[in-house]
C-alpha cells in the first residue's frame, strides 16, 4: 500500500551546476552522485501539494499546499540495478504536521514556514510564483512560459531532473532511508521569463549564496498524480 498520494502540479525547477565538494557531505550511505553529461547538478523546487493523502486517508486542513526544496542527485546500486533518486537538503511546506511526520517517518530534512503561491494565465503566458517567508522576508520564484505543453525527449537535462524515482536520505554515516516514488513521464513547459528575489542563503546557508545567481537552466513541469512507498533502511 502506498504511504502518500498526491497531486504535484506546476513544478518550477531552478537548476545549478556545483562541485562534488559541496554535495560530498550529504551524500547518503551507500550512494553516489549522479551526473548528466559530466554536469552535477542542484535545483531549487517549488510547487503545489494537491489532494494529498496518507494511507488513502485525506488529513483536514492538510490536502493542499506549497512546498519549496533544494535537492541533488545520486544513484544506488541495488543488485544488477542501479537506482536514480534525489536527496533533499531542505524541504520547506507551510503545514506542521506535513513536516512533523515526513522528519520521523522519513528522516527527512522539513522546515515548517509561511509560505504562499500565484498561478494565473496571462494572454498566452502561464505565470507561476512561490513565496517563502523567513527572517521577516519573503523569497520568491517567479516564472512565465508559454502557455504550452512539450513532451520530454529522453536523454534531455529536463529527463534526467524529473524522472528519479527513489528518494534517499542520510541518518548517519552508515545509515540510509531509501524510499520509492512514482509518476508517469511529465510534460513541461519551456520558460522564456524567470527572476528570483530574495537572499535564499537566509535559508539554505552561505555555502549556497551562488543560488542568488542565474541558474544554469530552469524549466516548469505540469506534473501528475503521484505515490510514495514507505521507507526502509539500507546500511
Amino acid at each position: 500500500m502506498n504511504f502518500l498520494t498526491a497531486e504535484w502540479r506546476k513544478l518550477v525547477m531552478l537548476n545549478y551546476l556545483v562541485e562534488p565538494e559541496l554535495l560530498q557531505p550529504f551524500v547518503p550511505y551507500g550512494t553516489e552522485l549522479d551526473y548528466w553529461n559530466g554536469k552535477l547538478h542542484v535545483s531549487l523546487v517549488g510547487f503545489m501539494f494537491l489532494n494529498t493523502k496518507v494511507l488513502g486517508i485525506p488529513i483536514p486542513f492538510h490536502r493542499n499546499f506549497e512546498e519549496m526544496n533544494l535537492r541533488f542527485y545520486v544513484r544506488y546500486k541495488h543488485g544488477d540495478e542501479w537506482r536514480r533518486g534525489v536527496v533533499f537538503i531542505k524541504e520547506i511546506v507551510p503545514k506542521f504536521m506535513i513536516s512533523f511526520v515526513a522528519n520521523t517517518v522519513y528522516g527527512e530534512h522539513y522546515e515548517t514556514l509561511p509560505m504562499n503561491h500565484l498561478i494565473e494565465k496571462r494572454a498566452e503566458n502561464l505565470h507561476v510564483e512561490y513565496h517563502v517567508k523567513k527572517m521577516g522576508r519573503w523569497h520568491k520564484i517567479i516564472v512565465d512560459a508559454p502557455d504550452k505543453l512539450h513532451k520530454i525527449e529522453p536523454g534531455s537535462e529536463v529527463e534526467f531532473i524529473t524522472e528519479h524515482f527513489w528518494g534517499y536520505t542520510k541518518l548517519n554515516d552508515k545509515k540510509t532511508s531509501q524510499y520509492e516514488v512514482g509518476h508517469p513521464t511529465w510534460d513541461f513547459y519551456e520558460v522564456n521569463n524567470y527572476q528570483l528575489d530574495g537572499d535564499f542563503t537566509q535559508i539554505y546557508g552561505k555555502e549556497f549564496d551562488f543560488m542568488n545567481q542565474q541558474p544554469d537552466s530552469v524549466f516548469l513541469a505540469e506534473g501528475s498524480e503521484i505515490f510514495v512507498k514507505k521507507g526502509e533502511r539500507i546500511g
